[in-house]
């Protein structure tokens, strides 16, 4: 289940909110004011590996030589 982040146009404050559905965006209103007068903010990601998987060694280390980046 996804936790978006929002901005409040009304009051300025930012917030969370857990939705079930996509659809659902529309309904969410500011947790401090109340308002529906807000914006989705874009979020960083976050994952995390299996329970009992494996991450190879290196690979969390950033960008590789081979990446293009530098």
């Amino acid at each position: 289940m996804p936790i978006y982040e929002f901005h409040c146009e009304d009051c300025g404050k930012a917030f969370e909110s857990l939705v079930m559905i996509a659809s659902a965006l529309d309904s969410v209103t500011c947790k401090h004011c109340k308002s529906s007068n807000i914006k989705k903010m874009i979020s960083a990601t976050s994952s995390q590996p299996a329970a009992g998987s494996t991450i190879p060694a290196g690979a969390l280390s950033g960008c590789s030589s081979r990446s293009g980046f530098s």
